[in-house]
């Protein structure tokens, strides 16, 4: 059963009670990331999230970590594009223990320089790994390509200069200026009364101040074509794709099952035709990321630098198919009955669950009931899926991110245009 209290201050906590299940699963969640971070204070909001779990007046680092340890549960925290969370997940009668720690770590936490210096340092060897795992560096690559202009293009880490110029006034004047109440959604999902949780939460977050808060930038506009990054590796790495609907998006629906038919499982066309009838790539998929007013089809593949033109051309080959509406509906069933199972598979964990209330809550201010979402996915025919690939998949509109052992002339500069 879903519930919502607003406290008054435009925080909202909302929370589904699953009385079979055991556990619990709360999330403090903020809509703010990296693309509301200004050029200068790249990798804040993620320098935040780290920061958050070093210690408050009333626990210090180690502390925070055996509260939750001892009772056997999982807390964590992650920053992304457009949101922020800090979470836990422990059997339901540790509750008033994992809600009493977030709501210390969350609005306590001391932001002590020296912790700052040291986990500084710990972001800098995040960063620096990613930049020697070129299967994830090349979709760092290719956001900063496709929206060159945008902060939504910038790497939710930051980079080395932004993150070693971060300094406590910067936190303090950022959090103060982002984390308003309006932004704030806490989650609870699975063994929880509602008015109970409610009275847990609510003395620590109801006089929470407004802050005066920063508007988002206008949606990016996209800029295609081919970005090459030489580097000395055995394989090449390739990203490729376009921009696609948001989650506001009637669209997104049929955006989902193009991606599945395209490359999202190992039945998908991308993988049969590249990895199962060529050998071609052990990795190959495509994947979808959806913005509050924007999104992107990307499509990932691994090679042999000698076979990237062959794979390529495969690729443009399936999204021509697609565009040219060469598609059946026994593919769109099989996608359908696809996306079917990850959501009711996904309903069973108190952790989806919970991630799910609070994105509803930001992103359409409602409950989004299980059975609206099954709905809309069985209307997805034929027709809407060729139509949306006939708007989104023109090869004047496609990028393309190239890392690894490469020249400049070795792909034709007309290649996408077919």
């Amino acid at each position: 059963m879903y519930k919502k209290t607003d406290l008054g201050n435009g925080l909202r906590i909302i929370t589904e009670r699953i009385p079979h299940f055991k556990s619990v699963s709360i999330g403090i969640w903020v809509n703010v990331g990296s693309r509301d971070e200004a050029d200068r204070e790249a990798g804040i909001s993620h320098l935040i999230e780290h920061m958050i779990f070093k210690g408050t007046p009333n626990r210090d680092a180690l502390q925070i970590a055996k509260e939750v340890d001892q009772v056997g549960g999982m807390s964590n925290a992650f920053t992304s594009k457009e949101f922020t969370c800090f979470h836990a997940k422990v059997m339901s009668d540790h509750l008033p223990l994992v809600a009493d720690l977030l709501t210390d770590i969350f609005l306590n936490s001391l932001f002590d320089p020296e912790d700052l210096e040291r986990e500084r340092q710990v972001i800098l060897q995040e960063i620096r790994m990613v930049e020697d795992t070129p299967d994830e560096l090349v979709h760092v690559f290719f956001c900063q390509n496709l929206w060159p202009e945008s902060p939504l293009g910038r790497p939710v880490m930051g980079s080395v200069e932004t993150v070693s110029g971060i300094s406590p006034r910067d936190i303090s004047d950022y959090l103060s200026g982002t984390y308003a109440p309006p932004k704030i959604v806490i989650a609870g999902a699975g063994d929880l009364e509602h008015d109970a949780f409610v009275d847990l939460m609510r003395p620590a977050f109801e006089n929470l101040s407004q802050g005066p808060g920063r508007p988002r930038e206008a949606p990016p506009r996209s800029s295609p074509g081919i970005r090459l990054y030489k580097k000395p590796l055995e394989q090449l790495h390739l990203c490729l794709g376009t921009m696609f609907p948001s989650v506001l998006d009637d669209k997104r629906f049929a955006a989902a099952i193009l991606n599945i038919i395209l490359g999202g499982n190992m039945s998908s066309r991308l993988f049969q035709e590249i990895r199962e009838k060529r050998g071609l790539a052990y990795s190959v998929y495509s994947y979808l990321s959806a913005y509050l007013d924007t999104g992107l089809l990307g499509v990932y593949a691994g090679v042999d630098p000698a076979q990237t033109l062959e794979t390529i051309r495969l690729i443009l080959a399936e999204l021509d198919k697609l565009r040219r509406g060469l598609l059946d509906e026994a593919e769109v069933d099989a996608a359908r009955e696809h996306l079917r199972g990850n959501i009711i598979l996904g309903s069973e964990s108190t952790d989806n669950r919970m991630t799910r209330l609070a994105k509803n809550e930001i992103t359409y201010q409602r409950y989004v009931d299980f059975d609206e979402i099954l709905d809309a996915v069985a209307k997805v025919g034929v027709d809407e899926v060729v139509s949306l690939a006939g708007e989104y998949l023109q090869p004047d509109k496609l990028a393309l991110t190239v890392v690894g052992p490469i020249e400049d002339d070795d792909l034709p500069s007309d290649l996408l245009l077919g």
